[in-house]
């Protein structure tokens, strides 16, 4: 009978986690978990404590930081590999999973299934022939080393390509290796496993191929198993089901598609909303369950193709990507930083970056080169940003994997503000007010074609008056709004009182605070 040691990757949620992994022991079965190093210690403390006295419970020897497309997530991933293979060595297979999939058939179901073909479920495509990859990189995936993460470093990631590119510096790809790539989510025998394991020892330099290579988890497992093990032994497949939006984002499943999932010809799904408590409910009962009869019809994607080409307004099954994303979350916290000289915020928020790892984007809703990471297209225009605003925002709190983030925004946006906090998530302001000179003004009104360069003495005198109104004006309607949770940042104030507005804003340590503010620069032109 089989036995499955669950490879859980997981960053949130740690009481989802816990439930997770309890459940998934009660059955016989097994967990080893990595919790991305980037979230909190108490998170996972509370993890490690609440699951302290399972033993089909173990933990990545290490915990390293995440980041999507780099090689962090095969390390993650190889981590807990190897210490489910020492801990577990009744397991028969290893399957991967994400902290946002569950089981849509019973454990009983999921045995009989794996004994009934010996075989491995991974998809692998030949990299060059296939058209897995839809748009973006292809080879220079591979023959170039990628140093950097082009969602968080965008600038430096194609600038190192760019190089590369002019110097020819291209790589070889190792010539006893057939690259392949396919879906992340995979299920392996042991002794596949094994086969992998003993491979990263003998061949150093491949696993200094694959560090550099982007986004490597959709091409190292892929390539390994083709590599080491017969065809006839590896079932091109995924058991995870998963559909992917009009945008490229995977599908968010809610509480009224219990029975579409669990017609579908595969053993987990992804992603199970958060708040689809009911859904969670019924599918945390169902893994336990004994002597259930499935009727497998498998029209989940077609059903979602169907009702997503005739553009069907409702929230069934085939919802679109800006209707499942009506909403950020109870759970986040959006924060927006409000001022009039951008590179007053832009200066703020780099600092808040390298200070607190907090994700925080620029003016996207403002700025058309905002540099922002691929979500499918919805980023790709200031209007379509503007459209699917709670969409685009949702995505990038998934993309960043936290549940707090910081944007920026003009106080003209004050329409966009509004939308933010009647939604159910956490919204706060931070207002940065900064001193107007003439010449900046001057500036900002030929920047954005009030004045000409040209422009006489008379006019800047008729319209100097006019502008510094206008953005006082857009300052007294975001006060005048009444939003909650408003804070004031000045040029006017001193340091400590700047201090302390940040450390209320943020929730950090007042000596955090302090050391974002430590900038005499901040507020110049």
């Amino acid at each position: 009978m089989a036995k499955i040691a669950y490879i859980l990757l997981c960053h949130k949620e740690p009481e989802a986690i816990i439930d997770q992994a309890r459940r998934l022991t009660a059955a016989g079965d097994f967990t080893s978990i990595h919790f991305d190093a980037r979230s909190g210690n108490g998170d996972f403390e509370r993890i490690r404590t609440a699951l302290a006295g399972n033993d089909n419970v173990v933990f990545a020897d290490k915990r390293i930081k995440c980041g999507w497309g780099e090689w962090s997530l095969v390390q993650a991933t190889l981590y807990a590999v190897q210490a489910a293979e020492r801990a577990f060595p009744r397991a028969t297979h290893f399957y991967m999973l994400s902290g946002d999939c569950m089981a849509i058939k019973t454990a009983q179901y999921a045995h009989e299934f794996l004994d009934g073909r010996d075989a491995d479920y991974i998809e692998s495509f030949d990299f060059f022939q296939s058209n897995w990859i839809k748009t973006g990189m292809r080879e220079d995936r591979l023959i170039f080393r990628h140093f950097f993460n082009e969602r968080t470093q965008k600038t430096l990631f194609y600038a190192s390509v760019n190089l590369q590119r002019r110097l020819g510096l291209q790589r070889a790809i190792p010539d006893d290796l057939q690259i392949q790539i396919g879906s992340q989510w995979w299920c392996l025998r042991r002794r596949t496993i094994e086969a992998i394991l003993s491979f990263i020892e003998d061949r150093p330099d491949v696993m200094r191929f694959f560090r550099t290579t982007w986004i490597p988890d959709e091409t190292f497992f892929q390539t390994l198993v083709r590599h080491l093990v017969p065809e006839t032994e590896i079932e091109g497949r995924t058991l995870t089901f998963l559909m992917f939006s009009d945008y490229g984002m995977p599908v968010t499943f809610y509480n009224d598609q219990y029975d579409l999932l669990l017609g579908q010809d595969f053993l987990f799904a992804r992603k199970i909303s958060p708040e689809a408590q009911d859904l969670r409910a019924r599918l945390g009962e169902l893994y336990a369950s004994r002597d259930v009869e499935f009727q497998i019809s498998n029209e989940g994607r077609k059903l979602f193709g169907f009702l997503t080409g005739k553009g069907r307004v409702g929230r069934r099954f085939g919802a679109r990507a800006w209707e499942t994303g009506s909403t950020l979350g109870r759970d986040r916290e959006l924060m927006i930083v409000v001022c009039k000289k951008w590179h007053v915020a832009k200066r703020l928020i780099e600092r808040i970056r390298t200070v607190t790892d907090l994700p925080a984007v620029e003016y996207l809703f403002n700025e058309e080169n905002t540099p922002l990471p691929d979500l499918g297209g919805i980023q790709s225009s200031l209007e379509k940003r503007t459209r699917h605003r709670r969409t685009l925002t949702r995505l990038l709190f998934e993309e960043f994997g936290t549940d707090r983030m910081i944007v920026c925004m003009d106080p003209s946006s004050i329409d966009l503000i509004r939308d933010f906090y009647e939604d159910r998530c956490r919204t706060r302001i931070l207002e940065v007010s900064c001193r107007f000179s003439d010449q900046y003004l001057i500036g900002h009104a030929r920047r954005v074609g009030l004045l000409g360069q040209l422009a006489k003495d008379r006019a800047l005198a008729r319209i100097l008056p006019t502008i510094r109104n206008d953005i006082l004006y857009e300052s007294d309607r975001i006060r005048d709004a009444g939003f909650s949770s408003h804070m004031v940042m000045s040029e006017r104030f001193d340091r400590d009182e700047n201090t302390r507005v940040l450390q209320n804003f943020l929730s950090v340590p007042y000596e955090t605070a302090a050391q974002i503010i430590a900038m005499d620069h901040l507020f110049s032109d």
